[in-house]
């Protein structure tokens, strides 16, 4: 589960609809070490397909785990270079 993740940064995009959770994601990771994990808050349901999509076409990030928490989706992305 998420808590075994060493979370480097937790960016909280709640509130902002679609592209707005990819766009900061992307910002986001950027400033992260290598193998670091963001944790990144949506309350957009859209961010689910969306963070996954983005992930899977970028290279250098892995997207580890994304989690419903009531109304709060949350993503697991790690900087992988």
């Amino acid at each position: 589960m998420s808590e075994s993740f060493d979370i480097a940064e937790t960016l909280d995009v709640k509130g902002a609809s679609c592209p707005m959770p990819v766009v900061k994601t992307k910002s986001a990771i950027d400033d992260i070490a290598e193998g670091g994990v963001l944790e990144v808050l949506s309350t957009d349901s859209g961010s689910m397909s969306d963070i996954d999509g983005w992930a899977e076409g970028t290279s250098g990030v892995e997207l580890l785990e994304q989690v419903e928490d009531g109304d709060v989706y949350k993503h697991y992305v790690k900087k992988t270079n």
